[in-house]
This record gives C-alpha cells, sequence and structure tokens, in this order.
C-alpha cells in the first residue's frame, strides 16, 4: 500500500507568478500534465482518490480517476493556503514576502491555521490510505505537499524537503508508518511533453 501525492497542474497564475485565485482552472499546460500524470498511473493499482476541492486540483484529479476508475472523493483540508486578499496578485508586485514565517495575510491563514489544517488533512489521508484497500492518490497543491513532507513523510537519507514543489509532480511514500518515501517530487513522468511554454512552478 502506498500513498501518491500529487501537486495540481500548471495554470495560467503560476506561469505568470500570481498568487493564486481560489477558482484557477488548468492551463492548456496544466491540463496535458495532468493527462500525462494519469497515463502513467494508470495501471499502478490506485483504489482512490483524495482531492482538494479546488478547480485547479479537480481538474488534475479527473483524467486519473477516468484512466483508473477510482472513486474520487473531495476535501477541503487540502486547499492551499489561504493567502486572502494578496490573491491575484503578481509576486511582482507584493511589498511583502507571503511566505515569512510571522507573516498573515489579511483575511487570510496564518502558518499557524494552515499547519493546523494540514495536521487534520493528514487524519484524513491516513484513513482514507487504510480504508481503500490498495493505493491511494492524493491531489492537493504546493504548499500542503511541502508541509506534509517536512511534517509526517521519513524523506530518503540525505534528502531535505523540496523549497519549491513543482507542478503535477509526483511523491510516493509508503502507507503506513513511518511512511517513507520512495520518489520525491518527480516530473520524469513528463518528460518531453511540449505544451505550451515552462511555467515558474510558483508554490501556490
Amino acid at each position: 500500500m502506498a500513498i501518491y501525492l500529487i501537486r495540481h497542474g500548471e495554470t495560467e497564475g503560476n506561469a505568470a507568478r500570481i498568487i493564486q485565485l481560489p477558482d484557477s482552472p488548468l492551463s492548456p499546460r496544466g491540463i496535458a500534465q495532468a493527462e500525462r500524470l494519469a497515463q502513467s498511473l494508470a495501471a499502478q493499482g490506485i483504489s482512490c482518490i483524495v482531492s482538494s476541492d479546488l478547480p485547479r486540483a479537480t481538474m488534475t484529479a479527473a483524467p486519473l480517476q477516468r484512466a483508473t476508475g477510482a472513486p474520487l472523493l473531495f476535501d477541503a483540508l487540502l486547499q492551499e493556503r489561504n493567502f486572502g486578499d494578496l490573491r491575484g496578485t503578481p509576486y511582482a508586485q507584493l511589498d511583502v514576502d507571503p511566505f515569512e514565517p510571522t507573516y498573515v495575510p489579511p483575511n487570510g491563514e496564518s502558518w499557524e491555521t494552515f499547519y493546523l489544517r494540514v495536521e487534520r488533512a493528514w487524519a484524513v489521508i491516513r484513513e482514507a490510505a487504510i480504508a481503500s484497500g490498495g493505493h491511494l492518490a492524493v491531489v492537493t497543491h504546493g504548499l500542503v505537499c511541502r508541509a506534509l513532507a517536512a511534517r509526517y513523510l521519513s524523506l530518503p537519507p540525505g534528502e531535505e524537503t523540496p523549497a519549491r514543489w513543482e507542478n503535477a509532480s509526483l511523491t510516493i511514500a509508503d502507507g503506513t508508518a513511518p511512511w517513507r518515501v520512495r520518489m520525491l517530487n518527480s516530473i520524469a513522468h513528463l518528460d518531453g511533453l511540449s505544451v505550451g511554454s515552462p511555467g515558474s512552478g510558483a508554490a501556490v
């Protein structure tokens, strides 16, 4: 039993380095990434998919559901950190560092609140992994992936939690404690993809 941790495909906001709006869909490149990811996992024995309910995640999960036939569940706990009034703003126009440990975005989540939500999401993931009877796919967002890896997964010796999580990346961990990671933030399945132009992989 394994957990397949997936970051959503690229959006126009990722490519333009804009803090995401909640309803941001995948770009054409992101759609192609999601399809390629689904093809690579079609025969891997995924028996359940749990996804963030934001469009960029649901659009990434949909081809995987079609390819595997696995049930697809949505959970708001897997949403990206809420950056409140900063959403929709290009990074270049910010006069603050939204990732600074003590910074709280107006009408958004503090890091403390975000990490508490991720803790609850991790409980959902563990329960779903047990109930799935096979491999579980989790489709979520860059900062959620990073928080899960840093706080709950056992990384390979010498590996550190990546600062940036790539669009449509795949991390594979054992589905039972100590949750050992076998593959970390990999985009090898996207090799040769030429739809659109490469994005920046912006964090959110």
